[in-house]
């Protein structure tokens, strides 16, 4: 390896070292390659075993790998949404004709572009691996819900990304709904002050425009369910993020003995989502009104709370139905006067766990615990639904294993066989990467 190879990373996995960096990304043997599916990207991106995970690396300038790699760093200490930091691997240079990396002669040749490496975000999809043969109508408008959340949580932290689209996004799937993540900043800037109004319109006028093409390409291919207007669902993001912006930051007036509007905004926003850090109260001179305004927003309202009492850490809407049959669970025990923590402690050791544990071994790279607990209590209500009773809990594990579980691609890592080369980002149907849509509607899933 070329002496001249230099690494930045907060904690260097050895396994870097062993990477061939000495050849480019697009010559890489298959050895070290993982077949995953890939969104539109204006470099070169491909993945790589690492020490038992798998990485992402993209081919860039030295300059623009840094700057990401800072960037991302930043926005992981502010809670964003992002994909994980690995390394920069600069310095690069093909080995010249004559030299063996086998017999350890490093001969200097051309210079090779740098490498961001990032973490594989598990159980993340990008868009395109989201459906089969079409995409339907409620999982576009799933997905650009989702990518307006991540929009406001990111302007929210001063972040302002310049490239939002659907390809710089990956999505995981969270009780029905998604959990987006940024994947891809290099586009993007942090505000110290907060982002100005022409600025968050800057971004959401860049969505609507890039999702718009990017439905109109599904369209042109075929992969669009008929009658889906693509203008349409990219108006959405416009729509869910104007909406969302102002119940977190909107000012509102209401007289002093309607004290009891401060308790619904706060409980408006938690069942947003989001927690309130910070609240500015103001009077009138005649003390008649009170004006109040959100300062500071965190997002995790549900997450936080189902780590607080059971240490599980999943996506907001997964915390949120955990949180739901948790708090059945202590209705159905009549226990509700005991103590919060030690009910939680109960119901994860006699509920959760258990369906968790009978998923069988070759099944659990299927999708995450969390979401295979949410899926289950789905099936149960269906199977209710259908049999007029209320279905024991080891007759809808087992239909859903047999029935639901076992058809599914693996999501945790969506590998092809190591022999199969990839042409991303189309995805076709006959690639063994393809995932089912699986609205809530869990006949469309057998």
């Amino acid at each position: 390896m070329p002496d001249a190879l230099s690494i930045t990373a907060s904690s260097v996995d050895p396994g870097l070292l062993t990477l061939p960096w000495s050849t480019t990304l697009a010559e890489w043997p298959s050895s070290h390659i993982v077949f995953l599916p890939k969104g539109l990207s204006r470099h070169l991106v491909r993945f790589a075993n690492l020490s038992g995970r798998v990485v992402a690396i993209k081919e860039t300038t030295e300059e623009m790998a840094r700057r990401e790699y800072d960037m991302l760093g930043n926005l992981a200490r502010l809670d964003a949404p992002c994909v994980e930091r690995v390394a920069v691997i600069a310095g690069r240079r093909a080995h010249a004709p004559g030299g063996s990396a086998q017999r350890g002669e490093d001969v200097d040749g051309d210079i090779l572009p740098s490498a961001l490496v990032t973490a594989h975000l598990k159980f993340s999809l990008p868009y395109r691996a989201l459906f089969t043969q079409v995409l339907r109508p409620d999982t576009a408008t799933r997905l650009v819900d989702a990518l307006a959340v991540l929009l406001v949580r990111l302007h929210n932290v001063g972040f302002f990304w310049g490239d939002v689209s659907l390809s710089n996004t990956l999505f995981r799937r969270d009780a029905g709904a998604f959990a987006a993540y940024l994947v891809d900043a290099e586009t993007g800037e942090l505000h110290e002050n907060g982002l100005t109004r022409g600025q968050r319109e800057h971004d959401l006028d860049v969505a609507r425009t890039n999702i718009a093409g990017e439905i109109m390409d599904l369209e042109a291919g075929g992969r669009l369910e008929g009658g889906v207007d693509a203008i349409a669902i990219a108006d959405g993001i416009v729509s869910s993020y104007h909406s969302l912006w102002t119940a977190l930051t909107d000012s509102e007036t209401f007289r002093t003995d309607e004290a009891w509007r401060l308790t619904e905004r706060v409980q408006r926003l938690n069942d947003l989502g989001f927690d309130i850090g910070e609240m500015s109260i103001q009077t009138t001179t005649d003390g008649t009104r009170v004006s109040i305004q959100p300062k500071v927003v965190d997002a995790g309202h549900h997450q936080r709370r189902l780590i607080r009492l059971t240490g599980l850490d999943v996506e907001e809407n997964q915390a949120r139905r955990l949180l739901n049959d948790l708090d059945e669970f202590r209705v159905r025990v009549s226990r509700l006067g005991d103590d919060e923590e030690m009910a939680a402690h109960e119901w994860l050791t006699r509920v959760f766990e258990p369906v968790v544990k009978a998923i069988p071994w070759d099944l659990r790279a299927k999708l995450e615990p969390a979401e295979v607990f949410h899926q289950v209590l789905e099936h149960r209500w269906y199977m209710s639904q259908a049999h007029g009773r209320a279905v024991p809990l080891a007759e809808v594990l087992t239909s859903y294993i047999d029935d639901v579980l076992r058809h599914r691609r693996d999501e945790a890592q969506l590998m092809a066989p190591v022999t199969e080369t990839v042409s991303l980002p189309v995805i076709t149907a006959d690639l063994p990467f393809v995932v089912e849509d699986d609205g809530v509607d869990w006949r469309d899933l057998v």
